[in-house]
């Protein structure tokens, strides 16, 4: 199954939910932790609706949170109508995919949503070409797994898929 989330990377004139998390000793050191997350969200487009913060000893594989606030998240998600949740920590693919998967909403971290504010910026060919190769090279990583359902259909006449066990005969 595809997944519609992840087609559109722009977060122009999307209901955001901003997410900070803190990780081992890292303290709060700035009166409005998500202050300067919400103006880049803004750049870009995007309604702020809502936030919250957590601290962490270390990010957890699958989600990055932790399951409680994943499900705070998703809660906070649906409360506020919003389609869109921006991250201000660097996420990994597969945080990114499950996170989407268990709240239901697309998820955009710091880097690609600073990429999108550069791209919407971009005025010359040369910056739009510049602009489009960070975003391919950022995105290019995040794209594995997301078609791994095609990954038992045979391959070529007489040879066989990737998932494929046994041969001919």
């Amino acid at each position: 199954m595809s997944d519609p989330k992840r087609i559109n990377l722009s977060v122009r004139l999307e209901k955001a939910v901003l997410v900070k998390v803190y990780l081992g000793r890292e303290r709060r050191q700035e009166a409005d932790p998500l202050a300067e997350l919400s103006a880049l969200a803004e750049a870009a487009g995007a309604v702020v609706v809502g936030g919250m913060t957590q601290h962490l000893p270390h990010p957890t594989s699958g989600t990055f949170l932790g399951t409680g606030k994943v499900e705070e998240l998703k809660e906070e998600v649906e409360r506020r109508g919003a389609n869109l949740v921006v991250f201000d920590n660097d996420l990994l693919p597969n945080q990114i995919r499950e996170l989407e998967e268990q709240v239901n909403c697309k998820i955009v971290d710091r880097s690609e949503l600073i990429l999108d504010i550069f791209a919407s910026r971009a005025r010359t060919y040369e910056s739009k070409l510049q602009v489009e190769l960070a975003q391919l090279e950022y995105t290019a990583p995040r794209l594995r797994g997301m078609w791994t359902h095609l990954e038992k259909i045979a391959g070529a006449a007489g040879g066989t898929g990737v998932g494929a066990v046994g041969g001919i005969g």
